[in-house]
This record gives structure tokens, C-alpha cells and sequence, in this order.
């Protein structure tokens, strides 16, 4: 007899629908094709033992399983319930009315236990749009795949489960999500907030500015000064998710296993902090079977590089393409995949090897030469992709010590979502433009053009602080933000003084000893 039954493979962040056809004849023979990698075939044996230890027999018969699109590899253990499903149909010994109306994902135990697979949320979009009336999948996986409005996700513990609902039509209960309580309700819910940050106010409007504007921003200074304390609290004054960016981050997170079973929907913006011995690939993402590197997996989010200089030259290196388009192209001899990878860079350095290079109280012990061999670690096209510079030194005792209340990072987001809603006004016409930061050479002069006033304030800077030529964009950028963040409609003097002082590294004598 022959059956079809349907599942999907996961190609970068998206699903494609794989239709698996099992015929059972005369015979004693197995046979597995249309591209399956050692997994899929390793599923035989599972299968087998997991019918046979909830009581049902695999049939000794001549069976022949094609998994179509047969030119799609087909990895991983996900395809072990569709497969057994359709090889007990084939045989008779499953009821076959209602097997085409779902799609079937899960790995078997020994015992028949299902267990957790990556990527359901993409498969259940997939399941919408092909107009399946539902999808079974491993109980750990159903909230994730309950976001999908109109499927009816059947989260099961083991296979008999899903026997008994073929042939005894003996129903699981459909996961059901509030997405107002699994979403919008815990936007908030940050572990870090500005307000345990004692003085540091320089520092904080800077981080303001970037987050306004979408900026890449580098923090350089001493060890204990509070880099990476002010970097893991960032996303909490970005602005909140919309549905479809929780929608693709969550698709991301699916992709890569990342998805608990208690989270349905990624409600906050994902920070993401590698360390610096991390390989390129794990970086960009990649592998034998490719899955989303660190770029991706902070997509709509902040990716924070502490010590930057340490990272590895070739790591720092293939992020450039990506901080450009915002997405990475993974391209291998019979398939490429796409990633999306719009993220904010937060990196933090030292400004030297010993640490203390400007130190307004200790001494810098580094030879002649090795702090600007140090920031030579950095190339000049990554720097270049940088907006923002800000220098922090160590918090004094009297800021330590002061009890009074600092500013709440939701009295600041507040006024970074005001700064936004303008830009999305500016650039509602503009396609894959959202934020000052993407603004082109063209958009700058439409704008962000100072007045007469202005321009010669940058021509005067430029020349007394040997800025280079690629700082001229960069302050324009930020000074966009600045008068964004201030509701003025035009560049002010004002703005670009600021958004100059953020251009430390571009000095020709910052690293001069």
C-alpha cells in the first residue's frame, strides 16, 4: 500500500515541505531514499524499537520510504515520527483518513518517547501557508509552534499518542498561546537597568545616541571602569519588539536550538556576547550542515565584543560585509543560505595592552609605539563602520558613595522611541531604511546638511583635531540623531559639537606617546 505523509526541512531560517511516500509490498527489505544523510537513516532502528516496546509490530515486509524533493539533503533525527507514522500506514496498521491534514516532526526514543526538534516555528508557518489543518510535534516544542494563529498544534510525549489519534481519533489537547501574555506582558522584564549605574553620564549619552540612532558604538578604557556593565544593559533602552521582528528573531533562535520549552516568543531584544577565542564561523555562521552564527543570532538585537582587539584579525574581518547589508550569504558547493544579521555593534576595549593609557591617575607602562600598535588591531574599514567613540575612566568614590536615585533605563528608552518615531516618519519612503545609522551619502545632504554656521565649525574641527575624511559622514550621522533626540528639525551647531566629541579613535594624536 502507498501512503504520503508530510514534514519539512529547515534551509537557512525558512522551511521547505518534504513529502515522505512509504509503499509496503511483498518482501523483506528496507530501503530509505531521496537524499538522506546518516541520521535519517539511522532512524530504522529507532523506529522499530520504539513500535515495538509501545506494542505494535514493524512490518516484515518489503518497504520503500521516498523523501521528496529528492535534490533537498534531509538531516537530522526530526523525521523519525513521520517515518514511522507512514511506514505503520502502509502496512495497514494506522488509519490513513486524516494523515494528510497535519505536518510531522519529532525525534524517537528507544521507548517511543518523542523529544525535542529545531526550527517547529518555521515549519509552522510553513504549515499555514500550505493550508494543513495542524501540526504534531514533540510536547517541548508546542508553544514555540502555538504563536502561528489558525494551526491546531497537537504537542505529543510519545507515539502511541499519535496512533491512538489516527486510529481511536483519541485528540491531544491543542496548545493554545496568549500572545498578550507571552509577548507584549514581559517586553519589559530587563535583569540590568540604568539606575544601578553611579555617574558615568558621558557614557550613558552616548549609549543613548547610538541606541537612538541605531549606531555602532566603541567604549575604550581601563579595566574596571564599567565597559561591560553598561554594555549588558543596553537593550533595555532600545525600543521594544514589534510582532514580525519577534517573529524572525524567534525563527533565528528556533533554527539554532535556542528556544526553551516555556518560551513561546521572544519578547526582548537578544544580546549576544561571544568570547574573543571565537572562530569566523561561529561568528557569521556556517558549518558542514550550516546553522546561524553569533551575527544572526543577535539579529534585531546587540552584539557586544568585550576586548575587541583580542579577537582574532580574520574573525573581525567577515563581519564587514554584514554590518553593511545586514545579512550573511552562506554559500557551499550545492546549496547557499541566507541570514539575516541586522544587529548593533557594542564593542569595548582597552586603550592600550597595559590598560591605563589615559589613566587620569595611574601611569601607562607600554613601550613607545604600542598603543597605536594596539589599536592597529583593528582595521580601519571595521573602525570605519563604527559611529560612535566614546573614552570612560574609572567612576571617582564620591559617585561610588552617592545614594541618590540614577535615571531609569525606561525614562530613557522613552525618549529613544520619541528619536525613532521621527526617523520612521523621515525614511517611511525609503526602502530598508529605518534608522539614521543606514542613512546613504545622498540622505545625509537631504538630512542632515548643517547651515553655514555649521560647516564651518567642522571645517574647524576637522583641521585642529586632524579628523580623517571618514569621520565627516560619521559625525553628520550622529548629529542627525542628536537633533533627533533634541525634536529639532535641522542640524544646530549644538548637535555637531556632540556628535564630534564622539570621534576620539579619528584624532591623529589620541594614540601619540
Amino acid at each position: 500500500m502507498l501512503v504520503k505523509i508530510f514534514a519539512a526541512a529547515v534551509q537557512g531560517i525558512n522551511a521547505t515541505l518534504i513529502t515522505i511516500e512509504v509503499n509496503c509490498s511483498k518482501g523483506i527489505k528496507f530501503l530509505l531514499v531521496g537524499l538522506p544523510d546518516a541520521s535519517v537513516k539511522e532512524s530504522h532502528e529507532r523506529m522499530i524499537s520504539a513500535l515495538q516496546f509501545n506494542g505494535y509490530k514493524f512490518p516484515r515486509k518489503q518497504i520503500v520510504i521516498n523523501m521528496s524533493p529528492a535534490d533537498i539533503r534531509k538531516e537530522g533525527s526530526a523525521y523519525d515520527l513521520p517515518l514511522a507514522i507512514g511506514v505503520l500506514a502502509a502496512s495497514e496498521g494506522l488509519k490513513i483518513d486524516k494523515l494528510t491534514d497535519y505536518i510531522m516532526m519529532g525525534e524517537l526514543s528507544l521507548d517511543g518517547s518523542i523529544l525535542p526538534v529545531k526550527g517547529v516555528l518555521s515549519i509552522a508557518i510553513l504549515a499555514k501557508e500550505n493550508g494543513f489543518k495542524g501540526f504534531i510535534l514533540p510536547q517541548e516544542n508546542a508553544k514555540e509552534a502555538a504563536v502561528v494563529e489558525g494551526l491546531e498544534v497537537l504537542g505529543v510525549n510519545n507515539i502511541k499518542e499519535v496512533i491512538e489519534f489516527f486510529n481511536n481519533d483519541i485528540k491531544p489537547s491543542p496548545t493554545l498561546v496568549d500572545i498578550q501574555t507571552e509577548f507584549l506582558n514581559h517586553q519589559s522584564d530587563f535583569p540590568f537597568d540604568f539606575s544601578d549605574v553611579k555617574g558615568q553620564e558621558n557614557v550613558k549619552r552616548a549609549l543613548e545616541v547610538a541606541a537612538a540612532g541605531g549606531h555602532n558604538i566603541i567604549m575604550i578604557g581601563p579595566p574596571g571602569a564599567g565597559k561591560s556593565m553598561m554594555a549588558k544593559r543596553m537593550p533595555s533602552i532600545l525600543p521594544p519588539f514589534i510582532l514580525e521582528e519577534a517573529l524572525e528573531t524567534t525563527k533565528i533562535h528556533s533554527v539554532a536550538g535556542q528556544i526553551n520549552s516555556n518560551t513561546a516568543l521572544m519578547s526582548r531584544r537578544p544580546f549576544r556576547s561571544p568570547h574573543h577565542t571565537i572562530s569566523d564561523v561561529a561568528m557569521v555562521g556556517g558549518g558542514t550542515y550550516p546553522q546561524p552564527g553569533e551575527i544572526s543570532l543577535a539579529h534585531n538585537g546587540v552584539l557586544f565584543l568585550d576586548e575587541l582587539p583580542e579577537f582574532n584579525r580574520s574573525v573581525l574581518e567577515v563581519m564587514r560585509q554584514p554590518l553593511e547589508d545586514r545579512k550573511i550569504t552562506i554559500s557551499r558547493a550545492k546549496f547557499t543560505v541566507e541570514y539575516p544579521a541586522s544587529f548593533m555593534l557594542v564593542s569595548a576595549m582597552n586603550p592600550c595592552p597595559c590598560g591605563y593609557y589615559n589613566h587620569p591617575e595611574r601611569n601607562c607602562v607600554c613601550p613607545p609605539g604600542a598603543v597605536q600598535k594596539y589599536l592597529n588591531k583593528i582595521s580601519g574599514p571595521l573602525l570605519d563602520r563604527i559611529d560612535i567613540h566614546i573614552e570612560i575612566v574609572p567612576v571617582p568614590f564620591e559617585k561610588i558613595s552617592d545614594s541618590s536615585p540614577s535615571e531609569l533605563s525606561s525614562e530613557i528608552s522613552d525618549r529613544v522611541i520619541a528619536a525613532r518615531k521621527i526617523q520612521d516618519e523621515r525614511f517611511k519612503d525609503f526602502d530598508d531604511v529605518y534608522c539614521n545609522a543606514q542613512m546613504t551619502s545622498k540622505m545625509l545632504n537631504e538630512f542632515a546638511l548643517p547651515d553655514e554656521s555649521g560647516l564651518q565649525l567642522m571645517k574647524t574641527a576637522m583641521e585642529r583635531l586632524n579628523l580623517s575624511a571618514r569621520a565627516y559622514d560619521r559625525i553628520l550621522k550622529v548629529s542627525r540623531t542628536i537633533a533627533d533626540l533634541d525634536k529639532s528639525e535641522k542640524v544646530e551647531p549644538v548637535h555637531l559639537a556632540e556628535a564630534i566629541n564622539y570621534r576620539n579613535l579619528d584624532r591623529e594624536t589620541w594614540a601619540s606617546q
